[in-house]
């Protein structure tokens, strides 16, 4: 048996006036439509903070700060292992582009529960609602 690949994944955690940033996945995205943080692999080479602001500016047009490493969540799904990084970042532009997301929603931690989210972010989410 054969040991699963093992992908790094880094996401924003992004608050303004107590609501989140949240990103809907695109319909031809693994795991379609499901919500999440605003995401990206890590490619070799990179450190997760060079990823986590290419991947939001490829997603979303935007810059960020990248702050604190908030949660980190290994996950196994069936083909392969996640080590799934959550930094706090703080939002540098104003506007958001839907260039490689499907949607996006600013969301109070209690409404995240009307939104439905891959394992491995849900369990960040449930975090989150615990420290809160």
């Amino acid at each position: 048996m054969s040991e699963k690949k093992s992908i790094r994944v880094v996401a924003a955690e992004i608050e303004q006036g107590g609501r989140f940033l949240i990103t809907q996945r695109r319909p031809t995205a693994i795991l379609p439509l499901l919500w999440e943080f605003p995401s990206g692999r890590v490619e070799e080479g990179e450190s997760d903070e060079e990823a986590l602001a290419r991947e939001l500016f490829e997603r979303m047009g935007v810059e960020v700060e990248i702050g604190k490493l908030s949660m980190f969540i290994k996950h196994e799904y069936e083909d392969y292992c996640l080590d799934f990084c959550v930094y706090r970042c703080e939002l540098r532009s104003e506007t958001i582009l839907k260039k490689h997301i499907n949607d996006f929603r600013w969301v109070r931690p209690h409404e995240m529960e009307h939104y439905e989210f891959p394992p491995a972010d849900f369990q960040t989410i449930t975090r989150l609602l615990d420290e809160r």
